[in-house]
């Protein structure tokens, strides 16, 4: 028999910033035994993100200058869910073609992760993109501001896994990735969810 669990109820909200891509909110929130807290949240849109594997077992990074941490890092392709109405699967093909100038003839569900529960909503979709194949280059997207300093490697992805295992890689959703990639490769891609699959609630 499992316990009951508490039910944790807003009583209050101040919102400070409202913004496009996540707005910041406290809330007073009940607690068990009676109590109420106040909880900052960052209140996200949500993103999705890609690993891209190749018929030679070859992933593709990009490298970007992120300014919150002042350095480049090693990312997937990945983007918000900031365009209106877009599918998740839609939205994780424009962003592999915007960043790496690929298209994806299969593509299915890795990983779901929250980047950082204890102060935002925020959800990644991890997808497994595969039978890869070049945007013709009159179709490729113009990269701007960072994006327009963004190098595009392949590497293989047992490499890549070291180098997450290293520490190399940090960003949350190439780390997740690129590890459930590794598992599912392992698995022979059994247990890949179909990309249409609904986000965990």
């Amino acid at each position: 028999m499992s316990a009951v669990e508490h039910r944790y109820e807003v009583r209050s909200r101040d919102e400070h910033y409202r913004g496009r891509i996540f707005d910041v909110v406290t809330e007073e929130v009940t607690m068990p035994g009676g109590g109420t807290a106040l909880r900052d949240i960052v209140r996200h849109v949500g993103a999705v993100a890609v690993v891209a594997l190749d018929d030679a077992g070859q992933v593709v990074l990009i490298r970007q200058y992120r300014h919150p941490v002042g350095r480049h890092l090693w990312e997937l392709p990945a983007g918000l869910m900031d365009v209106s109405g877009e599918e998740l699967p839609a939205a994780a093909l424009r962003e592999l073609a915007e960043e790496a100038d690929l298209t994806a003839a299969r593509i299915d569900v890795l990983v779901d992760l929250h980047s950082s529960p204890g102060f935002t909503n925020e959800l990644v979709r991890v997808y497994l993109a595969r039978e890869l194949a070049d945007v013709p280059a009159n179709e490729r997207h113009e990269r701007r501001d960072e994006e327009a300093d963004l190098q595009i490697v392949r590497m293989d992805l047992d490499e890549a896994v070291g180098m997450v295992l290293a520490g190399e890689i940090t960003n949350a959703s190439a780390v997740a990735g690129l590890l459930a990639a590794a598992r599912a490769r392992d698995t022979g891609f059994s247990a890949l969810r179909r990309a249409d699959t609904p986000l965990p609630r």
